[in-house]
């Protein structure tokens, strides 16, 4: 079965934790870690019923800067023309 697509305004989002496990928000339970073949899979599935859906990377702070890459890699080998990086804004109190 295909994933059911995001929302019209959602964008496709892969999160990648601070172990380097990858997160979907499309096609299943997206606290559920996924493999690097379900993460193509799943968005070339999504891209091909919805070609203009934004497709971008969540990487925690504390991953190392290859995994975030290789999510970057993985999403364009399922299509993605493009990719975003999304970043957290806040800082931790002991940070200010």
């Amino acid at each position: 079965a295909e994933p059911i697509p995001p929302d019209q305004n959602e964008p496709l989002e892969l999160s990648v934790d601070a172990e380097g496990n990858y997160f979907l928000n499309v096609g299943g339970d997206a606290r559920t870690p996924v493999d690097e073949d379900t993460v193509v899979q799943r968005v070339a599935a999504v891209l091909r019923v919805k070609p203009k859906t934004p497709v971008l990377v969540r990487g925690d702070r504390n991953v190392d800067y290859g995994t975030v890459v290789r999510a970057m890699v993985l999403l364009q080998q399922a299509g993605a023309p493009n990719v975003g990086l999304v970043t957290d804004n806040t800082q931790p109190a002991a940070e200010r």
